[in-house]
């Protein structure tokens, strides 16, 4: 029997020939991350020298620290947490990345999306580095132990496979093919295992499109989501790549826990109902529905194809008075190319405020809601105050339909501005 592409990379991870599902092995990661948050990386960093002694970490080019969060900074303390990680790397020699945007995707930008890699980090949306073959695994509470130790202890997961078949219509987007999933298969279906993403229709997938997919695996219950890496991905990937690691896939025998099959054929644009990111229903059911704000932004969404589909939408017509979209690109990186390409100039001139990439927007940091407030977005989550009051409501859609939204001031079908 064959292996899958989790199990072949743990295997080189742990210095093993082979490895099977259910395995407990000590593996090495080949990077490290984390973004500072507080309560988390401010404390691993004293935990280490406090309860461990360790003064340095093994090999700090496997380290990257990502400032996202609270930038700007608005208080005091969010600024003296910045600067902990700021002093933290610089004594460390870890490299830290700010103001370039999300880390997730700037990660990706950087070459940590190396094909092969085994990744970790404490927050489960790097799983969308699996994009390129690498498995990036959200180990949250045991971050410490990858600081600390050069190896971490992990149970090799099984994997369910799911084959996308079919094209995506005109206004369906891969934000609609992920939540079409959790639809087909559930929310626990692939709890503590892997999700490997496959199929003729990833062919039509763009890979800002399959880094949706892959970074929102955790509402499958999936501790990661992994695609097998084709001409696109490493194209992509190869040239960033920080290390030589040779590129793997699941042998044609693999041995998978399940195997799905979806057709996205007849797939229509859906929405993610609040207050549960498992509540997906088609979007014709609550078109109409009156919305207050709209948000295209997050480590899910906001990257150039999003920004392109909303600035079609948007030209030559005006968000609806009184509507408040919040446009976040995901990077700086995508800032500057939606610049070039004029996306920010249309955007702009149909009532959008766009503003610097960071996840602050995302956690309701900025751009709150009140009591009764509606929104429409692009974000990970729809749960209960989530972006500001708890009395307000979070509808997931695709960035073609927050656009078709704001001009609307209700959730809109975008398929009629296409």
């Amino acid at each position: 029997m064959g292996l899958t592409i989790a199990e072949k990379i743990l295997a080189r991870a742990s210095g093993n020939d082979r490895v099977r599902a259910g395995d407990e092995v000590k593996a090495r990661p080949d990077f490290v991350i984390a973004y500072d948050f507080p309560g988390y990386t401010d404390v691993i960093f004293r935990q280490m020298k406090e309860d461990f002694g360790i003064d340095k970490v093994v090999d700090p080019d496997r380290f990257a620290l990502f400032i996202d969060h609270m930038v700007p900074a608005v208080t005091p303390k969010e600024e003296e947490l910045h600067q902990i990680t700021r002093d933290w790397g610089a004594e460390q020699g870890v490299p830290v990345y700010e103001r370039k945007g999300i880390g997730h995707q700037v990660a990706a930008e950087l070459g940590y999306a190396t094909p092969g890699a085994f990744v970790v980090h404490f927050d489960g949306h790097i799983s969308q580095l699996g994009t390129y073959g690498a498995l990036a695994i959200g180990v949250r509470k045991h971050l410490l132990e990858a600081f600390v130790k050069e190896h971490i202890m992990i149970r090799v997961p099984q994997t369910v496979r799911v084959n996308l078949t079919g094209k995506m219509q005109p206004g369906v987007m891969a934000r609609d093919v992920f939540h079409h999933i959790v639809r087909v298969l559930g929310p626990s279906a692939c709890r503590f295992q892997v999700l490997e993403i496959g199929g003729p229709a990833l062919a039509g997938i763009s890979l800002e499109g399959r880094q949706t997919i892959t970074c929102l695996a955790m509402f499958t219950g999936a501790i990661t989501a992994i695609i097998n890496p084709d001409e696109a991905s490493l194209a992509y990937a190869q040239p960033r790549a920080r290390l030589q690691i040779d590129p793997v896939s699941s042998d044609p025998d693999a041995e998978y826990s399940a195997v799905h099959d979806i057709d996205i054929s007849a797939l229509e644009p859906v929405v993610v109902v609040p207050p549960s990111p498992a509540n997906t229903r088609d979007l014709s059911e609550y078109a109409g529905t009156e919305v207050h704000m709209g948000y295209l932004g997050s480590c899910a969404s906001g990257r150039l194809e999003d920004l392109r589909i909303a600035a079609q939408i948007l030209k030559g017509r005006q968000v609806k008075p009184g509507f408040q979209l919040n446009v976040v690109p995901t990077s700086q990186e995508i800032m500057r190319q939606a610049a070039e390409e004029g996306l920010i100039t249309t955007l702009t001139a149909a009532g959008a405020f766009v503003t610097s990439s960071s996840c602050d927007y995302c956690f309701g940091r900025m751009g709150v809601m009140r009591d009764g407030q509606r929104a429409v977005s692009t974000g990970t989550l729809n749960v209960r105050g989530r972006m500001g009051s708890t009395q307000s409501e979070i509808f997931i859609v695709n960035a073609a339909a927050v656009a078709a939204s704001a001009i609307e001031g209700r959730i809109a079908d975008p398929r009629r501005y296409l």
